[in-house]
């Protein structure tokens, strides 16, 4: 008997998730080819809600379906009571996420991307210690619920990470990057060039004095300030009411310059798909409009306990049930060119890479971070990397008083698309 059609006549409602993932990669150290290996998974996860109880239980033993349902059956005894609702059929985007380019890239392929890239940063900075790791995948997910739903989609997500460090005496540079998509890109070496011209940009060191001044948010900057907020839109953290928004919807929080929205339906992107983890057809969730609060990001659950509707942000692993989560993170663009934005600054600080970027409590909106790459910027124009910087505030507080948003926006680590912001006045420490 079907697993769906037993679990159906003995629970209330029943949910069937199937996943296969096929993955191959390629590590770099020092420059070098140093691993590759190709995994390949499959599982399936179970939802139940059994007299009002929700129960989970997954595996990756395909063999083992009935100590599955059992373990289901169990969990939902002691399961959190919650009227959720397992989503009917329901249409979805077109969304391309999909890419027989790189379903059938082979290892020697990634190998020679990677020394392709090794190749780009070591031209433009000879001295550069480069590690890189590839990773290009198939993803396979077959959904299926009491309520007639069976939906399946499939990924081809492709994503490369660097770790590139220079040292030149007492004087190190350490840059950490991450790309992704799931369509091909021909210009892939554009990363690689985009990280060698940092570190051109960084051969001089320029002096920079503790004191309030302009600070511009490259989009990599940004997201010392993108993370507090994410965590601030999650519809467990409105939930359980530690999320400062929580309440706030209809209020103008921020400047009218910001408008952030949350989009899976943007093709290519690493957060893209035609339907959420749980069914839900995915959408675009505008958040913020011209800074007033719209809304936050659901899943089946949290949606079931706030009384309001799943925004299909429901994400998951195999092994562990859905949670809200966001997909594309999107901050609007603005007006302003970024040479004109640069070009009126007088002495300034352009942030580029934060370190510790999560810690600390971040739910507040608080950050505190020292700088693991800025550059100051004179008399319009950026004359050098500034050492030893840190900077400090609340994202909820700095966001009501923009400067500037520039015209052009850059896609960081695949799935958030954001602009430069100039803050014009923040404090900068900087060690003397």
């Amino acid at each position: 008997m079907d697993i769906l059609t037993r679990l159906a006549s003995q629970v209330d409602q029943a949910e069937v998730v199937e996943v296969q993932t096929e993955s191959a990669m390629v590590g770099f150290e020092g420059n070098k080819l140093k691993s590759s290996q190709v995994q390949e998974t499959r599982g399936v996860a179970l939802r139940v809600v059994k007299g009002g109880r929700l129960g989970f239980a997954a595996s990756s033993d395909e063999s083992a379906l009935e100590k599955l349902v059992v373990n289901a059956l169990e969990s939902a005894t002691y399961g959190d009571q919650i009227p959720i609702a397992f989503p009917a059929t329901q249409p979805a985007p077109r969304v391309a996420a999909f890419d027989p380019t790189i379903a059938s890239l082979p290892i020697p392929r990634l190998v020679e991307i990677g020394q392709e890239m090794i190749g780009v940063i070591l031209q433009m900075e000879p001295a550069a210690c480069v590690n890189v790791s590839l990773e290009r995948g198939v993803q396979h997910v077959r959904l299926r619920n009491q309520t007639g739903t069976d939906v399946s989609f499939k990924r081809s997500p492709l994503s490369i990470s660097f770790d590139v460090t220079r040292v030149r005496g007492d004087d190190i540079v350490e840059m950490l990057d991450i790309m992704g998509a799931t369509l091909w890109e021909d210009d892939y070496l554009a990363f690689a060039r985009d990280m060698g011209s940092r570190f051109e940009l960084a051969r001089v060191n320029a002096t920079i004095r503790t004191r309030r001044m302009p600070v511009l948010f490259s989009p990599k900057g940004m997201l010392t300030l993108a993370l507090p907020l994410a965590v601030g839109f999650d519809g467990q953290n409105v939930f359980r009411g530690v999320s400062p928004m929580k309440g706030r919807i209809g209020e103008k929080l921020f400047d009218d310059m910001i408008t952030i929205a949350d989009d899976a339906t943007i093709d290519g992107k690493l957060g893209s798909a035609p339907y959420d983890d749980e069914g839900v057809a995915h959408r675009r969730t505008v958040l913020v409009d011209h800074g007033v609060l719209k809304g936050f990001l659901y899943d089946l659950k949290t949606a079931a306990q706030s009384g309001v509707e799943s925004t299909g942000n429901g994400s998951r692993g195999l092994l562990s049930p859905p949670s809200p989560a966001p997909t594309n993170l999107i901050f609007e663009a603005g007006h302003t060119p970024l040479a004109e934005i640069i070009g009126d600054i007088r002495e300034g600080l352009l942030v580029e890479e934060a370190l510790g970027l999560g810690q600390g409590n971040i739910i507040s909106g608080a950050f505190s971070n020292p700088l693991s790459l800025a550059f100051k910027i004179e008399k319009g124009e950026i004359v050098g990397r500034a050492k030893g910087v840190s900077i400090a505030g609340n994202v909820y507080d700095l966001l009501q008083d923009v400067a500037a948003v520039s015209r052009e926006t850059q896609w960081v680590y695949g799935n958030c698309n954001l602009p430069y912001i100039l803050l014009a006045d923040m404090n900068v420490v900087a060690k003397e």
